[in-house]
C-alpha cells in the first residue's frame, strides 16, 4: 500500500519548443549587389534626363534631385524594416490590402488625369501612384493565405477564391484608370505566388485558364488590338502607335557594341524618344555603353535576383519563404516587363524599369523590397 502511494504519477512531457532561426547578419553580397544597381540607376537617370530637364526646368539637375529625395526615403524604409520584429510583419497583411484597395478606389475618385491615365494622387509636393505599392500589399496577403492555411488552399471555394477576388477587385480597379502593364503584373504575380504555394494542379491550370480568358476578352475591342498589332510590326505604323518601340531600336542600334559613349545619347534629345528618363531609361543606356552596357546590366541584375532567390529559398517558414519570394517577383517582374518592352518582345506596357526609371512611387516601392528582402536574409541558412 504504501509502495502504491509513494509511486510518482507520470508527468507529460513538454511540447518541444518552436524552432525559430535566430537573427543573424545581412547578406552583404545581396547589399552591396543592390547599392552597385542603385548608383547605375541613379547615373543613368542623370544622363537620361538632363536634357528634359534643362528644356522643362531650366535644370538639369531637376530629375536627379528629385530622385535623390525619394532614395533617402526608401534608405529610411531599408532601416525601418530590417529592423522589424517578425510578429509584426507578419500582422500587416490584411491592414495593407485593404489600404491598397481604398487607395485605387480614391484614385478613381480623385481622378488626376496625367498622360491619359487616372493613376497618381497628387498631395501637393509628391505624386502617389497606388499600383506600385498595391504590389507590395498583395504578396503579403498572398503569402499569409498560401503559408498559413495550406489545409484551405486544397480546397478551391475557400482556400482560393478569397485571393482571387481580391486579386480581382485589384486588377478591375486598375483597368479603370485604366493601367494595363500593373493589372498584367498583379495577375504575374498572383499566379507565380500560387506556383511557388503548392496548390493543386487542377487549380493552377484553372487559375492560368482565368487569366488567359480575360486578357483574350480584354484585347477583342478594336484598338487594343491594333496596339498587339502595332508591336508584332511596329514598323507598319512606325509614326504611330509603333513610334516608341521602332524610336527605342534606333537607340539600341545607334549604341552598337560598345555605345556612343556616357551623355552622348542622340534619342534623349528633343522628344524622340519619348519617356527617356523613365520607361525607355534602358534604350538611352544601351545608346551610350552598347551592347556591353546592355548586357552588363542584365547580369548585374540575374545575379542579384539569384541572390534574392536564395534568401527565399534560405527560410524555414513557409510563409516566410513565400513573403520573401513574393518581394523577388515583384522585382524582377518589372525588370523583365521593361527589358521587353525596350527591346521590342513585349508592347509597351507602362512600367518601370526597378531603380533605373525616375518615379519616386517606383523607386520607393522597389526600395521596400529590398528592404523586407535584408530583413529576411538574417534567418536564411544556406
Amino acid at each position: 500500500m504504501s509502495m502504491h502511494m509513494n509511486r510518482r504519477r507520470p508527468v507529460a512531457a513538454p511540447p518541444p519548443p518552436v524552432e525559430t532561426a535566430a537573427p543573424g547578419p545581412v547578406d552583404w553580397w545581396l547589399l552591396f549587389l543592390f547599392l552597385g544597381i542603385l548608383c547605375l540607376g541613379l547615373m543613368s537617370l542623370f544622363s537620361a534626363s538632363a536634357p528634359l530637364g534643362l528644356r522643362k526646368f531650366n535644370d538639369a539637375y531637376y530629375f536627379f534631385k528629385r530622385q535623390l529625395i525619394f532614395m533617402s526615403l526608401g534608405g529610411v524604409a531599408i532601416v525601418t524594416l530590417f529592423l522589424m520584429p517578425r510578429w509584426l510583419i507578419n500582422r500587416l497583411h490584411y491592414w495593407s490590402i485593404a489600404t491598397a484597395i481604398i487607395l485605387l478606389i480614391v484614385c478613381l475618385i480623385i481622378n488626376k488625369v496625367t498622360k491619359g491615365s487616372a493613376r497618381w494622387i497628387d498631395f501637393g509636393l509628391i505624386k502617389l501612384q497606388p499600383m506600385e505599392f498595391t504590389r507590395i500589399a498583395l504578396v503579403l496577403y498572398l503569402s499569409y493565405f498560401l503559408g498559413t492555411k495550406k489545409d484551405m488552399v486544397k480546397d478551391f471555394a475557400r482556400g482560393l477564391i478569397p485571393p482571387l477576388l481580391a486579386t480581382a477587385i485589384i486588377c478591375g480597379l486598375l483597368l479603370a484608370q485604366p493601367d494595363y502593364g500593373g493589372a498584367a503584373m498583379m495577375c504575374m504575380i498572383v499566379a507565380g505566388m500560387c506556383l511557388a504555394g503548392g496548390i493543386k494542379r487542377e487549380h493552377l491550370i484553372i487559375i492560368f485558364t482565368l487569366i488567359v480568358t480575360a486578357a483574350a476578352i480584354y484585347i477583342r475591342e478594336p484598338y487594343r488590338w491594333n496596339r498587339v498589332m502595332a508591336f508584332l510590326d511596329p514598323f507598319a505604323d512606325k509614326l504611330g502607335k509603333g513610334y516608341q518601340t521602332v524610336q527605342s531600336f534606333y537607340a539600341l542600334g545607334s549604341g552598337g557594341i560598345f555605345g556612343a559613349g556616357i551623355g552622348a545619347s542622340v534619342q534623349k534629345l528633343g522628344k524622340t524618344l519619348p519617356e527617356a528618363h523613365n520607361d525607355y531609361i534602358m534604350a538611352v543606356v544601351g545608346e551610350e555603353t552598347g551592347f556591353v552596357g546592355i548586357a552588363a546590366v542584365i547580369v548585374l541584375f540575374a545575379v542579384f535576383l539569384h541572390r534574392c532567390y536564395k534568401v527565399a529559398l534560405g527560410q524555414k517558414d513557409l510563409r516566410d519563404k513565400l513573403n520573401a519570394y513574393g518581394f523577388t517577383l515583384v522585382i524582377a517582374i518589372s525588370f523583365s516587363l521593361n527589358m521587353g518592352v525596350v527591346l521590342g518582345v513585349l508592347p509597351p506596357k507602362g512600367v518601370a524599369m526597378p531603380f533605373f526609371s525616375y518615379g519616386g512611387s517606383s523607386l520607393l516601392s522597389n526600395m521596400i523590397c529590398v528592404g523586407f528582402l535584408l530583413h529576411y536574409s538574417r534567418t536564411a541558412r544556406e
